[in-house]
């Protein structure tokens, strides 16, 4: 029996393994339009709102598949679900790097969105069952840190490979190394120890015969019906708000306009926010784990953190060094990017473990419904701002930075309403 656990306790980091190199792809196609925004105005002859339109085709399949993945990985399984969908968005990177026009183009990110869908929830809850509660923050910070390398290879490695081969080349290839990896995937994840043989890892209170079966539309209606998932909700839907439209697609252009900075110069800096992802992931779970104890107290230290950055982001937008810049891009991947696994595990842990990916895919469904309302809505205030010689004026930034300040003070407010998790 002792060898047995042991060899689970091994397995269980190929799981990991398989469902981080498909997590990797997920940030890497949410945030690449920031790096090749520019390219993608002058390819298919469009202004800010159509680029935020066409970037934004990410989060409409994204945010409407979040409920119904939850329910695939709760009754289909994770190996399935995520070899499907990755399939899903290999085909969609591989017509974008293709696409003639701008509706085939969006059509593409539609379809990317569309397959990634189908990755973050199944691994939230194939990790909750190889993992113990104990180590459920930090392994999902860990897998955020992945997603952080995702992220970080779509600033400066991006904005290189764009210079050299083009950008289309580099979304072909992204299509070819996603295929591989849902071989990957069919070949090696196990949704569950027992599937695999082994003895179950993560013990709940009783026995694996006496687990409730839930119902999957009972799983809906328990998450949404509970008061205190909705704090939890506008806090998700605030992040993502910021998160995928300043850092998703905004900051190169602004970089690029307000700064007069290169594509390598503007990656580096967009780069802070995936190292402060990959560092600060699996941090913060540690904080909340061991040493604050608290899901709380994290999530209202980054909110109140992101509150005062954006403030000088508002009133300083165009006289900020160099420097000060690093800081702060540094600041959101810690206070956004590393954050929200924090959030997800507050989530996760005011429902039982057999709707585990409904309740995380639920909160999760308003972080993209915030990129896919401010994505374009920020496009408009860019054309509304003016554009002279390509580059966008300052008045558009200042309106969206507005917006951006206020969204950041409701962030720091939602914090004070999550409930805190009870005492181990």
């Amino acid at each position: 029996m002792e060898r047995t656990i042991k060899a689970a306790m091994r397995y269980r980091w190929v799981v990991f393994t398989v469902l981080g190199l498909q997590y990797l792809f997920v940030y890497f196609h949410r945030v690449c339009p920031a790096i090749v925004a520019q390219d993608l105005v002058e390819a298919f002859s469009i202004n800010a709102t159509s680029l935020g339109v066409l970037a934004s085709g990410y989060f409409y399949p994204y945010a409407i598949m979040q409920v119904p993945v939850g329910l695939l990985a709760d009754s289909w399984g994770s190996r399935k679900t995520v070899t499907f969908f990755s399939l899903l968005a290999a085909a969609g990177a591989l017509m974008f790097g293709l696409a003639p026009n701008f509706g085939i183009a969006t059509a593409s990110r539609v379809i990317v969105g569309l397959g990634l869908s189908g990755i973050f929830v199944p691994a939230m809850k194939t990790l909750a069952e190889w993992f113990r509660p104990k180590e459920y923050a930090k392994i999902s910070g860990a897998l955020m840190a992945v997603g952080g390398v995702g992220w970080l290879s779509a600033s400066t490695p991006l904005a290189l490979a764009t210079r050299s081969f083009g950008w289309r080349a580099g979304f072909i290839a992204i299509s070819g190394i996603t295929l591989i990896f849902s071989i990957l995937t069919w070949l090696l994840l196990v949704d569950s120890p027992t599937k695999k043989g082994f003895p179950e890892i993560n013990a709940r209170v009783g026995s694996a015969g006496t687990q409730k079966n839930i119902p999957l539309l009972t799983g809906i209606k328990m998450v949404f019906s509970t008061p205190h998932f909705w704090p939890l909700a506008a806090y998700c839907f605030c992040n993502g708000s910021i998160l995928f439209s300043f850092n998703g697609l905004w900051a190169g252009p602004y970089l690029r306009d307000i700064y007069g900075l290169s594509g390598p110069a503007i990656g580096n800096i967009l780069s802070m926010v995936a190292i402060a992802m990959v560092v600060g992931s699996p941090l913060l779970g540690y904080l909340s784990d061991n040493v604050l104890g608290s899901r709380k107290k994290v999530l209202f230290g980054c909110s109140l953190a992101t509150a005062i950055e954006w403030a000088f982001f508002y009133f300083f937008y165009q006289s900020l060094s160099v420097p000060i810049l690093y800081v702060f891009f540094l600041m959101i991947g810690l206070c956004i990017g590393a954050s929200i696994i924090v959030c997800f595990t507050a989530t996760k842990e005011l429902f039982p473990l057999e709707i585990a990916g409904t309740s995380v895919s639920c909160v999760n469904l308003f972080g993209f419904i915030g990129g896919i309302i401010y994505q374009p809505l920020i496009g408009y205030f860019m054309d509304m701002g003016g554009k002279v010689n390509g580059r966008y004026l300052p008045q558009g930034y200042k309106m969206a930075f507005l917006l951006l300040f206020a969204t950041s003070i409701a962030y720091a407010l939602c914090s004070l309403f999550v409930k805190e998790r009870p005492a181990d």
